[in-house]
């Protein structure tokens, strides 16, 4: 792939102990090309995608192109508390350099699928949320006709915006993820599940609101995505898994409050807490049926003492080591 970057170990640093205490020294990095099939062990595949050609489109703040390596230089100094036959590996990264943010979704999907067919569990590290459309695709092609995919997403937004304009030219973009997934879905006769935890009613206007109901979306408003209602949220999160196949769960890092999540495209102080999203990625873990995760929007740019890298890269340390 041309606008494929392999990662080098010298960007996971941390404290130095000589008995792999700190995931810098068991996090290995190989070209995508060199992954093998696993057969029994637990693996896990760190994917970049630096691609801020989604939220240029959608005239959000740039920058989100240098996240996947934010998150990695912050993972790298957390504590390793997984087992030796644990193997956590980073492949690299697909970037997007010449705004060509279809062909990067492409081949995000095509390594996606790559990974699960090797028996890795994928974690994409992004990017503008644009990556949503490629790490589905990816799922979709793997597990094809073998059972219904469901879209759980941490987010302030919709992103279901339409990407026809003036219903004539498509233009996608960082807003309309699942609104193309959707739309994919009703061409090929399977249905569209997605389950929005967070949404609010100041980032998302009376059009989105129509077209989720249209769609038959599942959301949580953020009044109701809090701790202290996680019992009635875990609720409604067993009944969404309970009826498909597969889940994919992407973290949009622009839900949080900006007192958590400074660094993103679109800040708002109104977001959820994390400790909400540890709670409801538990009772998605339980359910044995998560399949691939990613993390979207981190912009270093407007980040604050890392803050918003160390949040992404704590929610990836949470699933390494807490993944039945």
């Amino acid at each position: 792939m041309s606008n494929y970057s392999e990662t080098f170990s010298n960007i996971y640093t941390g404290r130095p102990s000589g008995q792999q205490l700190y995931l810098h020294e068991k996090i290995s990095c190989l070209p995508i090309s060199n992954v093998s099939t696993v057969a029994s062990e637990k693996c896990f595949s760190l994917l970049g995608y630096a691609c801020d050609e989604g939220v240029k489109r959608n005239m959000g703040r740039c920058g989100a192109i240098n996240g996947p390596d934010a998150i990695r230089k912050q993972l790298g100094k957390l504590p390793n508390h997984l087992t030796t036959d644990t193997f956590v590996c980073d492949v690299g990264t697909l970037l997007c350099l010449d705004g060509n943010m279809e062909k990067t979704q492409l081949d995000l999907s095509g390594s996606v699928s790559q990974l699960l067919q090797k028996n890795h569990f994928p974690i994409v590290l992004g990017g503008g949320h644009d990556m949503a459309y490629g790490t589905y695709g990816g799922l979709k092609k793997y597990v094809g006709n073998s059972g219904t995919i469901g879209i759980i997403n941490f987010d302030a937004h919709f992103d279901l915006r339409n990407n026809k304009r003036n219903n004539t030219s498509t233009v996608n973009n960082s807003g309309t993820p699942f609104y193309q997934i959707a739309q994919d879905c009703k061409e090929n006769g399977s249905p569209f599940k997605y389950l929005c935890l967070g949404i609010r009613k100041d980032a998302n206007d009376r059009t989105l609101f129509e077209t989720a109901k249209g769609l038959d979306v599942q959301y949580i408003m953020r009044d109701t995505f809090r701790i202290q209602f996680h019992n009635e949220i875990n609720a409604w999160i067993n009944a969404f898994t309970s009826s498909v196949d597969h889940i994919y769960v992407t973290i949009d890092l622009d839900g949080f409050s900006s007192a958590y999540a400074p660094g993103v495209s679109a800040p708002s102080p109104m977001g959820f807490t994390p400790d909400v999203v540890l709670q409801s990625l538990k009772t998605i873990m339980g359910s044995g049926k998560l399949r691939v995760l990613d993390i979207a929007e981190l912009n270093p740019d407007f980040d604050v003492d890392d803050q918003t890298a160390k949040l992404a890269a704590s929610m990836v340390h949470y699933l390494l080591h807490d993944l039945p």
